[in-house]
């Protein structure tokens, strides 16, 4: 039966969906998705299982709003990046971004998708693999960004695209990682200064013998 249908045209939910929504990611982002529990999330949204149903559907539902609404906020400076001038812009933004979204004050430290990302049983398979084209989509951005840098001149002509867009997800997963250890922002900051400072990264290969 279709839950949505069966109130009254123009009935109001009595609560709050963004609100609600809002504090579902928050609880995401604490406890990952598997160490979520219904009750950990419908007791921070303030609805009963079958208001969240209705308005969000089941729990992997909820998860993928959960997680739009991520990208759309907190971790929307991978998107930001790649709009900045120059390949160097675009590490700065990306890199501080991901400190500040690391330590947003009032919010759970780390990456949302890193601690969803934990292993798992098999019910939580198919949201490690949402994860996993997630932070593709955002790799591949960064690479296309780095590949029109090399077409410009900004970027050496023996660069690798690919490769330096996995160099910056790596350095931003560890600040994430960092950040859900305890890490300090300032110490941070000062770790993605130090990575700028020697931008771009040599990356080459050395001459095999």
């Amino acid at each position: 039966m279709d839950t949505q249908r069966s109130a009254p045209v123009g009935r109001p939910r009595g609560f709050d969906a963004d609100e609600a929504l809002e504090n579902a990611m928050r609880v995401f982002w604490r406890n990952g998705y598997e160490g979520a529990s219904l009750p950990d999330l419908t007791e921070a949204m303030g609805i009963s299982r079958t208001s969240m149903y209705a308005a969000f559907g089941n729990k992997e539902e909820l998860f993928r709003k959960a997680l739009a609404r991520y990208a759309d906020g907190p971790a929307s400076y991978g998107a930001d990046s790649v709009a900045e001038r120059t390949a160097r812009g675009v590490a700065a933004i990306f890199l501080r971004g991901a400190v500040r979204s690391s330590t947003l004050p009032g919010y759970p430290t780390g990456c949302l998708s890193l601690r969803a990302s934990l292993i798992g049983g098999e019910g939580g398979q198919a949201i490690r693999e949402l994860l996993a084209a997630w932070r593709d989509e955002t790799s591949t951005l960064l690479s296309e960004r780095f590949r029109r840098a090399v077409d410009e001149g900004d970027l050496a002509a023996g660069t690798s695209p690919d490769l330096l867009a996995r160099y910056l997800m790596t350095i931003g997963n560890g600040v994430a990682i960092q950040a859900a250890g305890g890490a300090e922002r300032a110490d941070l900051e000062r770790i993605v200064d130090a990575v700028l400072q020697s931008w771009p990264p040599d990356l080459s290969r050395p001459d095999e013998p």
